[in-house]
């Protein structure tokens, strides 16, 4: 689905050239649930935003869903964002005038979804996550959690192929931040495939990979053995024989 190759990227500032990323390789199959972690100027945020279209590399090739994204004008990147990529910000960025319908069914308006049609969609996106009672609600009349819900909803709401979610935890207390990671983990058991980026262990160890980044570069990528469900699958097994004396 997602796979990088020799990723660089270069910001100038003044007379200095700053490389946030330093020849990145990365490949994320379909259904993983991937977690970028590193300290503040590491690269996990610049990653993000590649992988999410929202900027493009210095130099290297990324493929997304065996499409070349460097081939993509402006135009069709902006599609890719809104048919393939949902985005889960730390601070939200909902509309604060409009309701959580309205903010849920925004990225539909510009599919050329129908009034009716979209309305349906974004209650549908919306009682899944546990909000349908709060549709008509602003965003200053919801709590931190119940806000990210609409976020999540919002990402969601066009069946995307890939959830990004930058930091979804940053600004909620511990309790709602388990029942975020949890609901995140929901839509992802159901197949979505989702990367997340964190700084905090805790947060990346309920993820079943970790990429872990260092100046630029991939320090390590290991898979969490107690989060893979195909570990957890022989886990079971083995159990099952050791209770049957097999």
């Amino acid at each position: 689905m997602i796979t990088l190759s020799g990723i660089q990227k270069n910001y100038q500032m003044g007379d200095q050239t700053v490389q946030a990323l330093r020849g990145v390789d990365l490949h994320i199959a379909r259904n993983e649930l991937v977690a970028f972690i590193g300290a503040s100027g590491s690269g996990k945020s610049t990653l993000m935003n590649i992988v999410g279209c929202l900027d493009r590399p210095s130099a290297g090739t990324y493929q997304l869903n065996g499409r070349d994204v460097a081939t993509m004008d402006s135009d069709e990147l902006a599609l890719v964002r809104n048919a393939e990529i949902g985005f889960i910000f730390q601070s939200f960025h909902l509309l604060p005038r409009a309701t959580a319908l309205d903010n849920v069914a925004q990225p539909l308006i510009y599919r050329g979804v129908g009034y009716k049609e979209r309305n349906r969609m974004a209650m549908e996106a919306l009682d899944h996550v546990g909000l349908s009672s709060r549709m008509h609600h602003k965003p200053n009349e919801l709590s931190g959690g119940q806000r990210q819900r609409v976020a999540i909803a919002r990402a969601l709401v066009g069946k995307p192929s890939i959830l990004l979610a930058d930091e979804p935890t940053g600004n909620l207390d511990s309790s709602t931040s388990l029942e975020i990671l949890a609901l995140i983990k929901e839509v992802h058991r159901a197949g979505q495939t989702v990367v997340m980026v964190t700084h905090e262990p805790e947060i990346a160890e309920q993820c079943h990979r970790v990429v872990r980044l260092h100046d630029g570069r991939v320090l390590s990528d290991v898979r969490n053995v107690h989060q893979d469900p195909h570990t957890q699958v022989v886990d079971d097994e083995q159990q099952r024989h050791a209770e049957l004396g097999e």
